[in-house]
């Protein structure tokens, strides 16, 4: 896969942007990553409307390190 396939998001202005003023974008970016409109609302506020970004803050892929989840899970000291 390029890095120029990048799904198009409805209605958005460029094509990995999520438009959360439309409510059909909302829709169906918040059926594709599995959330409610909200939390994807809120993350959008968080990180940005680029929907490659909006999707590693919801899943938590930015949230932590590899070290810190490690740590976490007492794995390492």
């Amino acid at each position: 896969m390029s890095d120029n396939d990048t799904p198009i998001a409805p209605n958005a202005t460029a094509p990995d942007t999520i438009d959360v003023q439309s409510d059909a974008a909302l829709e169906e970016w918040a059926k594709k990553l599995d959330v409610t409109s909200q939390q994807l609302k809120d993350a959008v506020a968080e990180v940005g409307d680029r929907a490659t970004d909006v999707e590693m803050h919801l899943k938590g892929t930015r949230s932590t390190t590899n070290t810190e989840r490690v740590e976490e899970a007492g794995g390492a000291s």
